[in-house]
């Protein structure tokens, strides 16, 4: 799956444009390379995301193309 639509499938960002300018601005990483929004995710990756000051990390457990929004926090678990 793409990595703009993981993170919105998964709720972490709330728009896929959104998601698109924070790969576009190197603010997302993926196992601590910078990735663009095409780069694919794939179960046991870690994904950290840049807001302002503060830094979010979280380990890829499932991929899904779409999902509820309860069932959103089980994609992923912070680290």
């Amino acid at each position: 799956m793409r990595l703009d639509k993981f993170l919105k499938v998964s709720r972490l960002i709330k728009r896929r444009t959104v998601a698109n300018d924070a790969c576009d601005a190197g603010r997302v990483m993926i196992n601590n390379k910078p990735a663009k929004a095409s780069a694919t995710v794939k179960v046991g990756d870690i994904i950290e995301i840049g807001f302002g000051s503060k830094a979010v990390k979280v380990e890829v457990l499932d991929v899904q193309e779409t999902t509820k929004k309860d069932d959103a926090k089980e994609l992923y678990r912070y680290i």
